[in-house]
């Protein structure tokens, strides 16, 4: 069953700029990670600094394993300092109704 992770991020105001380009770069690697069925940024439209990258999955088990990738070996340290707090992350089924 395919699973769609918001990840929830506020970013520091003065770092728009550069939290573009370390995303973007984030974003590449997760795209080409096996099973992920695409990834958005969306931007709120009153507030410049709060993102969320949409993602969609094909498995919860896809969607694992990249977990599992970004808490190890594929790790982003870039990220953390251009953020407010520590993102969040929630994840959902589609329902069939």
């Amino acid at each position: 069953m395919a699973i769609i992770a918001l990840l929830d991020l506020k970013l520091k105001a003065d770092v728009l700029d550069d939290a573009k380009v370390v995303l973007g770069r984030v974003l590449a690697d997760t795209r080409a990670f096996d099973g992920c069925l695409g990834v958005d940024v969306l931007v709120d439209a009153d507030d410049e600094t709060h993102w969320i990258a949409y993602e969609r999955w094909e498995s919860a088990e896809a969607d694992a394993k990249y977990r599992e990738f970004r808490a190890g070996p594929g790790k982003t340290t870039e990220l953390g300092p251009l953020l407010t707090g520590a993102p969040g992350l929630t994840k959902f089924t589609v329902a069939d109704v």
